[in-house]
């Protein structure tokens, strides 16, 4: 490593651990400009493999599968609302003539409809090389699904630990796969919840609930790095730092309002997702990413997990979703 970069990834540290000088538009604007930056994928990195994106109605999901469409991948929006998604399907058309892109109607935080979507997926596609969990939710007051699961943990860790299970046959048959958490740096607030991931206890925040499911998916990356390495599969989580979405407009508008001059594109924060998908070689597995950079997973003592707290957890996920830990 050169001097320069040494200095490089000293800055980007600094601008990691202050938040404020990382997270917004103006950290990633001044990453790209220093020694170290990783280059961008070659411009037909996907030609020719498919990609599902949750939640790709808007904002992040939205980017994200515009994005992973320019390097030609083919794209299956998932998305709760087929008139809606048609819709996004039109503006990604409009935008690149090129695009191939196919609408599914899938509920995430619903087990039972993620069965249906598999089965319905497997019936036309038999290979899958990449699944981008981006789904999510940000509830003012504690919800559960119709089987009774707290709404974040359903969206943000079960409904996706399934789908990826479900799903392990067609990314086995890929070669390569690679299966992308987008998390958040919120999660670096939140110690994992080993004793109460449904967030039954105490008074319920929605800010604090999805920093708490988001948590657990950085916390079970080693978990699921060993487990789907053996089928070729690597998975990753990232964050995008902060974002303008019309989630975080809708369920966050007071930090929205004074951050909104800061806060990233959508096609900003889905950068390092779309990255994680295409470049080659493929990165580490089972590491935590910012701005095209792995990133440490505990910043405050209290959140560090042991790994019986992991494994804990590993199986209380794995029950939830009828699975053999």
């Amino acid at each position: 490593m050169t001097v320069a970069e040494r200095s490089g990834l000293l800055l980007d540290t600094l601008l990691d651990r202050t938040v404020l000088g990382g997270y917004p538009r103006w950290g990633l604007a001044l990453r790209r400009r220093l020694p170290g930056w990783q280059p961008d994928p070659a411009p037909d990195a996907l030609a020719g493999r498919s990609a599902i994106v949750t939640g790709a109605n808007s904002g992040l999901g939205k980017a994200t599968a515009a994005g992973l469409t320019r390097l030609g991948a083919r794209v299956h929006l998932l998305v709760r609302d087929p008139a809606k998604g048609e819709r996004t399907r039109a503006d990604l058309a409009a935008a690149d003539p090129t695009a191939r892109l196919r609408v599914w109607r899938c509920d995430v935080a619903d087990l039972d409809d993620v069965r249906r979507f598999v089965e319905e997926f497997r019936r036309t596609e038999s290979t899958l090389d990449i699944l981008v969990h981006n789904a999510g939710v940000l509830p003012e007051h504690r919800r559960t699904t119709e089987r009774g699961d707290e709404l974040t943990l359903a969206t943000h860790v079960l409904g996706p630990l399934l789908m990826t299970e479900s799903l392990r046959p067609e990314l086995r048959a890929a070669g390569a796969a690679r299966v992308i958490w987008v998390s958040s740096g919120g999660m670096y607030a939140q110690p994992s919840p080993v004793v109460d991931p449904e967030y039954n206890r105490g008074r319920y925040r929605g800010a604090a609930a999805y920093a708490r499911s988001k948590r657990i998916q950085v916390t079970l990356l080693p978990v699921l790095a060993r487990r789907w390495s053996a089928d070729g599969i690597a998975v990753y989580a990232m964050h995008p730092g902060w974002v303008d979405t019309p989630g975080i407009a809708s369920a966050l508008p007071g930090f929205h309002r004074r951050t909104l001059r800061v806060l990233r594109t959508a096609e900003q924060g889905a950068d390092t997702t779309v990255w994680l998908a295409a470049v080659e070689p493929r990165p580490v597995l089972g590491r935590f990413w910012h701005d095209r950079r792995a990133r440490p997973v505990s910043l405050l003592p209290w959140t560090r997990e042991t790994a019986a707290q992991r494994q804990s957890l590993w199986e209380f996920c794995a029950r939830a979703v009828d699975l053999e830990p």
